[in-house]
């Protein structure tokens, strides 16, 4: 995490080191998730070495994996806050880590988690206490892509050139998402979960029955209405690879000898009858009850070009934008602003962001000429489709990849007279989960240093 701006360098508040003479920095980072049924952490050491102009994790190792706990709640609809800290200062001690040390990490509220009321002051609580933190709240559009990346399906579908569901089942509902060619292309939830009901209810094998057909009947697209927390699911082509993570896959695999009181051990045996005999393929997970947060931040830091365009200047810096990169429509000679509108306004809605209560960055990998046409008819279909964000008083921010970030600014302000600060940054490669830090300009160059915060998600062993 960056720490304060001295003299256009930026420094690690733990350490005091600058990025700009370093050619190796060391982080730790940790992540902590907060679910429906349990909460857990892990702390990871990532060592980032210079590639010209832009630090790469070179290497990456997980140094402790806490224990799993099930998430404290009240008798009401709160998350016991005190108990939930306890646990997490206890797992801090065990890892002989002090929040001190932690460079950078991730909070995740997931599942019921996310509804409870008082879990956003919960997550600003941790954020804070638990070292330099992203704070995320992830509802179920959100959770369901984390968990396709989290437990490697993702990458899968680009390893064995397949499509790839992986079905995420927790306590209070489950996730399902289509992955191919390296991205998630149809996703839904369902209310189905291990701690919906208690294992000791008279009815217990027939409900964990019911709930298997209800989730199976939800990944063939088919789901009763009354289940769903998102769209039905919208993909009728083949599935060639099945997985499953979260925490019943713990027993689906085999993974998990003991029980805790709720349907976990029936719901995963229901699970799998069917699961065998539904045709894909059933493969193992990377990763399964820790597939959201396991890996939680790698770090990288890049330069953007010096062709930038920021109004007013303390607009910088900005701390924590989510970046969204949708499939923008950016190939053709004319530009559809109302293409870019919508695809933007897709990706909204898939990361749960679509209410413009938080700041987004948008990922431009412009192409083609940078035409008076071309440009406007860009800046209008993003000026509409961060209407929701904009509209909350947040900055437009774009950032690219080539060479166009000062005229794509120049442009919002000059001839679209657009009222919000824009910050138009170019020369960066970045991707969907990542955050970035945005620092002040700096003098010496007219260009900015960004902090880019990926989430790290795990990949096989060769």
């Amino acid at each position: 995490m960056a720490g304060e701006d001295q003299g256009g360098r930026v420094f690690f508040s733990s350490t005091g080191r600058t990025l700009e003479v370093e050619d190796e920095i060391r982080l730790v980072t940790v992540g902590v998730d907060i679910g429906s049924s349990t909460s857990h952490l892990v702390f990871s050491r990532l060592t980032l070495e210079r590639l010209d102009a832009r630090y790469v994790v070179a290497q990456r190792e997980t140094i402790y994996e806490s224990d799993i706990a099930l998430t404290p709640y009240f008798a009401g609809e709160d998350i016991d806050a005190e108990a939930l800290g306890e646990f997490i200062r206890c797992q801090y001690a065990a890892a002989n880590i002090a929040p001190g040390d932690i460079d950078t990490g991730a909070l995740i509220l997931t599942g019921v988690a996310v509804r409870r009321r008082n879990a956003r002051a919960i997550g600003e609580l941790f954020a804070a206490e638990a070292g330099k933190l992203v704070a995320v709240s992830a509802g179920d559009a959100l959770e369901t892509t984390m968990a396709a990346y989290g437990s490697g399906a993702v990458a899968r579908s680009i390893r064995e050139s397949a499509t790839v569901m992986n079905v995420d089942v927790g306590g209070g509902t489950s996730k399902i998402a289509v992955c191919r060619d390296g991205k998630v292309i149809a996703q839904t939830a369902v209310d189905v979960g291990a701690r919906l009901v208690m294992a000791h209810h008279p009815d217990s094998d027939e409900i964990a029955e019911r709930m298997a057909e209800d989730l199976f009947a939800a990944m063939a697209g088919r789901a009763p209405a009354a289940t769903l927390r998102l769209p039905p699911l919208a993909y009728p082509g083949r599935i060639d690879v099945l997985t499953f993570s979260g925490g019943v896959s713990e027993y689906i695999y085999g993974r998990e000898p003991g029980e805790f009181g709720d349907l976990g051990k029936k719901l995963a045996a229901a699970i799998l009858r069917r699961a065998e005999a539904w045709g894909p393929r059933l493969e193992p997970p990377v990763a399964g009850i820790r597939a959201t947060v396991i890996g939680a931040s790698q770090y990288t830091v890049q330069v953007s070009g010096s062709t930038i365009f920021v109004s007013p200047l303390d607009a910088l810096p900005l701390r924590n934008l989510a970046v969204i990169a949708p499939d923008l429509p950016l190939g053709d000679e004319q530009i559809d602003a109302a293409a870019v509108a919508r695809a933007i306004g897709t990706v909204l809605a898939r990361l749960d962001l679509a209410d413009g209560e938080s700041p987004v960055a948008l990922f431009v990998p412009w192409q083609g000429s940078a035409t008076f046409a071309r440009i406007d008819a860009f800046c209008r279909g993003a000026e509409a489709g961060l209407a929701p964000v904009l509209a909350r008083g947040h900055p437009l921010v774009l950032v690219g990849d080539s060479d166009v970030g000062g005229l794509l600014g120049i442009h919002c302000r000059e001839e679209m007279r657009m009222s919000s600060p824009i910050v138009s940054i170019d020369g960066l490669e970045l991707k969907e989960f990542d955050y970035i830090d945005i620092g002040a300009m700096l003098e010496s160059s007219g260009a900015v240093a960004v902090v880019i915060k990926s989430l790290v998600f795990p990949v096989p062993a060769d």
